[in-house]
């Protein structure tokens, strides 16, 4: 399934740090950035989480909540996060339906060989929870600054 920029975006419920469950439907009101990221505790998605921690005040002006997502289980997670000092959850998708709603699993080649896995994706939904923007094949550098600048500029219009 492919969302389409301002399409509702199907409600989910996922398991995610600081021993909480996350729904997508608890957020309304807000709007939200979930950033897909191919594994914790590695270079570019350590770079990536950090980049979006050290702008959560501006986000917050923004009326934006940020929110992780990988294949890791729940305590990689939480290592993740306390190592990284995050202060925005991970949710622990390691049955891929978060990924799947939003068509972040494909094929990926490395050293040679392929396999499925996150490309790295990020998406922006409004405060009715319809999808306003959405960045794939992500490369790490800058990104988090773009997303906001997006963020920001959405938020003004509301």
């Amino acid at each position: 399934m492919t969302l389409a920029i301002g399409q509702s975006v199907p409600d989910f419920t996922a398991p995610a740090t600081g021993a909480t469950t996350l729904s997508l439907s608890a957020l309304k009101g807000h709007q939200v950035v979930i950033f897909f990221y191919p594994k914790a505790s590695t270079p570019g998605c350590t770079t990536e989480g950090g980049d979006f921690r050290d702008r959560k005040e501006a986000f917050d002006e923004a009326n934006t909540v940020v929110i992780g997502v990988s294949r890791d289980g729940l305590r990689a997670q939480e290592n993740f996060k306390t190592k990284q000092a995050f202060n925005f959850e991970l949710i622990s998708d390691k049955d891929e339906e978060v990924c799947k709603l939003f068509d972040v699993i494909k094929l990926k080649k490395l050293y040679g060989k392929e396999h499925l896995g996150i490309e790295r994706s990020t998406f922006l939904i409004d405060t009715e929870g319809r999808l306003a923007r959405e960045w794939r094949a992500v490369k790490v550098g800058g990104h988090a600054q773009e997303v906001l600048k997006a963020a920001q500029a959405l938020h003004a219009e509301s």
